[in-house]
């Protein structure tokens, strides 16, 4: 029989809110995270040590401004060159993988898991995740929301306020709710605010 951790990693329905090893687990990051947060912002050592904890794999360069929370930490990759600004949330409950040259403007939400449509199941406690992979070479804009299953390909540009619920094919820039494909491009030059 399959453990609710099991389950969770394999995408099916599993109990969240009451297995006592997830709850566990949870905790354990969200008090890493807590410290990290309070961390004094001058402390870049320190602050990237601890985030090394927190995080399943990193590479070498990377800075992610507090303040930070995510569920589990070990789900989660980054890539080199990796930035974020202030007010990541990273549900991660599946895999959430980030390419080289990812910049995430503040405020964004990664969310992997999601909830029963059914009222009777969802108050049961029970979920599901599904992963989320951000190519390389990425541009979030500030208020991004991104859902479970979501594939972001290389090269594009998310603008601010989107709500990410389907894949974005590479060398595109997607806004708006939910995000579409707008336009394909290769080196287009627009100003700030006409995308945002």
């Amino acid at each position: 029989m399959k453990t609710e951790k099991e389950k969770m990693l394999d995408g099916e329905l599993y109990d969240a809110n009451y297995d006592k090893s997830l709850i566990e687990e949870r905790t354990k990051c969200k008090t890493l995270c807590f410290k990290y947060n309070n961390l004094s912002p001058e402390k870049i050592i320190e602050r990237n040590e601890l985030i090394k904890k927190i995080i399943g794999k990193t590479k070498k360069k990377f800075l992610i401004e507090q303040p930070f929370m995510c569920d589990y930490g070990y789900n989660i990759e980054l890539g080199e060159n990796f930035y974020s600004n202030h007010n990541l949330i990273i549900l991660d409950c599946a895999k959430v993988t980030f390419g080289d040259n990812v910049f995430i403007a503040p405020n964004c939400g990664f969310y992997a898991a999601g909830h029963p449509l059914d009222y009777k199941t969802r108050n049961k406690g029970l979920e599901w995740a599904k992963p989320i992979k951000v190519g390389n070479n990425v541009w979030i804009g500030g208020n991004v929301v991104v859902l479970g299953g979501v594939t972001i390909g290389n090269n594009v540009v998310i603008g601010a306020g989107s709500v990410v619920t389907k894949d974005i094919p590479d060398n595109s820039l997607a806004y708006g709710v939910p995000a579409k494909k707008l336009k394909n491009y290769n080196y287009i030059i627009l100003s700030y605010t006409t995308l945002f």
